[in-house]
């Protein structure tokens, strides 16, 4: 039972890893192409894939938050999230025992 939440836990540890590693490569590539970015393949691919969490701060968000703060907003849930991931991951790998983890 103990190996399946920590299974889950480790690919929620991921999940929001790879969540926050498009959202800095999106905020990278826009300071790079600035206004071409729309057109750009790479700018659209890490869009389609940020577009799920933009989504979600979006909707949990109060209407106060603009929409240009939406991705700061995000990145700091996911940050928060990843933090709460990490110290639930450790607590369950003392738990089981180092030997679990690896």
């Amino acid at each position: 039972m103990r190996e399946t939440v920590l299974l889950t836990v480790v690919i929620l540890k991921s999940l929001v890893e790879l969540s926050l590693m498009f959202l800095l490569g999106r905020f990278i590539l826009g300071l790079l192409a600035r206004d071409g970015r729309h057109g750009n393949v790479f700018w659209r691919l890490l869009d389609v894939a940020v577009k799920p969490v933009l989504w979600v701060t979006r909707r949990v968000s109060p209407r106060l938050i603009l929409d240009r703060q939406i991705p700061l907003a995000a990145a700091g849930w996911l940050s928060g999230a990843w933090v709460m991931l990490v110290v639930l991951k450790i607590d369950l790998c003392l738990q089981s025992g180092i030997a679990a983890c690896r």
